[in-house]
């Protein structure tokens, strides 16, 4: 099998690039886009940054918005969707005695802003164990819940894992938050172009933030990402950076939270704008749009699932239902034990030429390996990692 869309990005032709999850990759369309926002800001950078601009990013924030049903005035664009969990967490405010929730599956960048969060306040955090390998819908929502307190007040879920590649079922988690009182932070980074994201669904549900990446499956540049927040929290919700939006004149039709989000301070903005060129160029490579390439990418990732569990002996991991673009393996201990994860992930890479991360999860010792599907992945990479891990045996 050989995909016909490698050549719109710029991977080198001797990898199994089985790993766009981590940075994504973006096409050449998307850089050449991003190119020509460059050459117009050296141009002239203070038209660019004083007349441009403005109007750019609020035609960017539509376009995003309307992609993942989002009201646009609650969506700021951020670096990246760790940026957008910090500004959540530096605009809340918690005591001792409060409880910050979250999983074992959560990003480690996450977890850390988390600890460093309570550790500040002298609140806690809690730690729900999400059962893998063996993980159905109903194991994740029982496993949450129970580690909810009458003292819980922020949960940070991830609508995908990034160590498990698990989605999670929010539809089902978010109205228990919802009807508690609870705040909810929903770490989508790989969520956009990998599943159909819904924020307006979702905060009838009980979502208060949501924060997201553009490089991933929609192919942005890299440093494009959005952080949502719902209409009850934006008055007073400030960004990680403060500058003049705080307090100079609104322009019309502007809100103070956007003002503030909008500018803060002098950076590229050219990955944000590159979001909708992205968007759309993806959409092209299918007849049915991203309905098409999301079936396409889930399809191919399950059937490489089943080829590599079977390579390795073991079972599947978790439900097909709670898949997405992305897929791990619990690695079994005889497979090289001599090799941790980072020098198992450096030999695939050195020897076999098979680009993919290998986390040492989810306790000291034990090893997750994941692969990552977007439309320049194919199975001949699928294959190349299969003869690769049986020299390993």
């Amino acid at each position: 099998m050989s995909t016909p869309w490698r050549h719109h990005w710029q991977l080198d032709p001797d990898l199994a690039f089985l790993n766009h999850g981590s940075f994504g990759a973006t096409p050449r369309v998307v850089l050449e886009a991003q190119a020509r926002l460059r050459a117009r800001m050296e141009a002239n950078p203070v038209d660019f940054f004083a007349r441009f601009l403005p109007v750019a990013l609020t035609e960017a924030r539509r376009q995003v918005a309307d992609w993942i049903h989002a009201d646009p005035e609650g969506l700021v664009f951020v670096p990246n969707a760790s940026s957008g969990v910090a500004t959540v967490l530096a605009n809340a405010t918690f005591g001792p005695g409060d409880e910050l929730l979250v999983t074992d599956h959560a990003y480690g960048a996450c977890k850390n802003a988390f600890a460093l969060a309570a550790q500040r306040s002298g609140a806690r955090v809690v730690t729900a164990h999400i059962p893998f390998p063996g993980t159905t819908a109903e194991a994740i929502v029982a496993s949450v819940l129970a580690a909810v307190t009458e003292r819980t007040r922020l949960v940070m879920l991830d609508h995908v894992t990034s160590p498990t590649g698990l989605v999670f079922p929010l539809e089902a988690l978010l109205p228990h938050f919802a009807a508690r009182g609870i705040e909810v932070l929903i770490d989508g980074a790989h969520a956009p172009g990998m599943v159909d994201v819904d924020i307006d669904h979702l905060a009838t549900l009980g979502l208060t933030y949501y924060a997201a990446n553009g490089h991933k499956w929609p192919c942005a540049a890299k440093g494009a990402a959005l952080l949502w927040v719902h209409a009850a929290r934006r008055d007073g919700f400030h960004p990680l950076v403060i500058s003049h939006g705080l307090t100079a004149p609104l322009a019309p039709g502007q809100s103070r939270f956007r003002a503030e989000h909008d500018w803060t301070g002098t950076s590229d903005p050219s990955p944000y704008l590159t979001w909708p060129d992205a968007v759309a160029f993806i959409a092209s490579l299918d007849p049915q749009g991203w309905a098409g390439i999301r079936k396409r990418n889930h399809d191919l990732t399950v059937l490489a699932r089943d080829r590599i569990a079977t390579a390795l002996q073991i079972a599947a991991p978790a439900d097909d239902a709670l898949l997405g673009s992305l897929a791990s393996f619990p690695l079994p201990p005889d497979l090289a034990p001599e090799l941790d994860a980072m020098a198992l992930h450096t030999r695939l890479f050195r020897e076999h030429r098979v680009e993919l991360p290998i986390f040492p999860w989810p306790a000291a010792g034990q090893r997750v390996l994941r692969i990552a599907i977007h439309l320049h992945s194919d199975l001949d990479d699928v294959a190349r990692l299969i003869e690769a891990l049986a020299t390993l045996r």
